[in-house]
């Protein structure tokens, strides 16, 4: 086939998947369910089935092409004054809570199935990137507070990225001896690096694009920053998803300050939606191509270990990590309030941010499902890698569960815990006692963190 039949075929074949994509969300839309899982079902039957649909799976198309799309769109419409008050918690939950939960699966693999310690923790970095993007669009047709949704999505951006450089230090370390100092000096640099390239990116887009005038050129030029972004950082070494999301949200605040047009607010908007619908839409296509059944039989051992470690993991970073920073925000609100109440400027910063009640903690632990990052991450392991085939096997398995179980059941969950909070008698009386209250003292309802959307 010379190179103008490849074109022609692959200018064929994307125009194919767009229709499917149409046609399956549409469809999963009718039958209320989430539209990534019947993506990924559609996956795995064309991939199976339809062999003029069979198409090479490079990580480079996750990675590359997809990914700074979604990351871009997700930071951009990030309303930082909800984030705000998250962030501690947001930071907990992608920068420790990666290396816990890493870890804890490593440490499953390894005494459970037998992996060798360095092969289970390059499983546990892949498996650490999460991925809710079907609990989201759940979120938007329920209606939830937007804080709830603005934290959910908040930590899967900045998880994917230091996900992923965990990984890569994973697996180097399969390769080299790494000591816990240069994996810590290595992984905060990178971070800290990428923001930094991100800040600077969307700081000078940010100063550009109000005094361009012209909204198609300045479309342009957020997709130069969404990509350029992503590009230059990995270019340099650094993690490229950070920079994206960083670019991101500086665009979305302080360019939306500066003084974007309400034309160009707008197009940008319609635009990134519908960019990131399709790159949605096309990733969860990929991982059900890239995912072959029958290869999962030979590795259901290690992945049930896999799944039932995951599991685990994020209930110790969610109900531990971020249940412990959220117990310290309540004692520190509670000692900082004089006996007689709390003043309207507690009260206002309550309502607007403050303290997430406890059962939106529930949300964010089911919200842990892993998709397209983990699948390109096993994709990119070198031919030549150690197991390959049982880590990428192992990796597909706990994919295909989150996206089959988690997924599926998110109505339940954000319908049952992620409405809006209503207030617990106990927790009342406990921040009552920490603030040397009477306990029958009557608590404002406006006041209470616990009362908060």
């Amino acid at each position: 086939m010379n190179s103008g039949e490849t074109t022609l075929e692959l200018i064929r074949l994307f125009v194919l998947l767009v229709g499917a994509a149409a046609f399956v969300t549409l469809l999963a839309r009718r039958i209320n369910l989430p539209y990534t899982v019947a993506l990924v079902a559609f996956g795995l039957v064309a991939g199976a089935f339809a062999q003029p649909l069979r198409l090479e799976i490079t990580p480079q198309l996750v990675l590359v092409v997809l990914l700074p799309a979604l990351i871009f769109e997700a930071s951009y419409q990030t309303d930082f004054a909800k984030l705000r008050p998250s962030l501690g918690g947001v930071a907990l939950l992608a920068g420790p809570g990666v290396f816990v939960s890493a870890a804890i699966i490593a440490a499953a693999l390894h005494l459970g199935a037998g992996l060798a310690w360095s092969e289970a923790f390059v499983v546990g970095a892949m498996l650490s990137a999460t991925d809710p993007a079907a609990v989201i669009a759940t979120f938007r047709r329920l209606s939830s507070p937007r804080r709830l949704a603005t934290l959910v999505e908040a930590e899967s951006v900045f998880n994917d990225g230091t996900g992923i450089v965990v990984f890569a230090i994973a697996a180097d370390f399969v390769t080299r001896p790494v000591g816990p100092v240069e994996i810590g000096v290595a992984f905060v640099s990178v971070v800290a690096i990428s923001a930094a390239l991100g800040a600077v990116a969307g700081f000078v887009a940010s100063r550009i694009l109000p005094s361009v005038g012209d909204h198609l050129i300045e479309i342009s030029l957020s997709v130069v920053l969404a990509y350029g972004t992503y590009l230059a950082a990995d270019a340099l070494h650094q993690s490229g998803v950070i920079a994206t999301a960083v670019a991101g949200i500086v665009l979305g605040s302080y360019g939306r300050s500066r003084g974007l047009s309400k034309r160009t607010e707008e197009a940008l908007d319609t635009v990134w939606e519908f960019v990131a619908f399709l790159a949605t839409a096309f990733i969860f296509l990929v991982v059900g191509f890239a995912i072959a059944a029958h290869s999962l039989v030979d590795v259901a051992g290690p992945i049930a270990w896999a799944i039932v470690a995951a599991l685990v993991g994020r209930a110790v970073i969610v109900y531990g990590l971020l249940g412990g920073w959220r117990l310290a925000r309540r004692a520190w609100w509670a000692r900082s309030q004089p006996d007689s109440g709390a003043t309207d400027g507690a009260r206002r910063e309550l309502r607007d941010g403050g303290i997430l009640p406890f059962d939106w903690l529930h949300v964010v632990f089911w919200s842990g499902l892993r998709g397209a990052v983990s699948t390109a991450l096993a994709l990119s392991l070198p031919i030549d890698f150690p197991n390959r085939a049982q880590l990428q096997g192992i990796t597909f398995g706990v994919v295909l569960f989150t996206l089959i179980v988690q997924a599926t059941s998110a109505d339940f969950v954000v319908g049952r815990w992620g409405r809006k909070a209503k207030d617990s008698t106990t927790e009342r009386l406990a921040l009552d006692r920490s603030a040397g209250a009477r306990p029958d003292r009557t608590v404002d309802a406006a006041a209470d963190p616990e009362s908060t959307t």
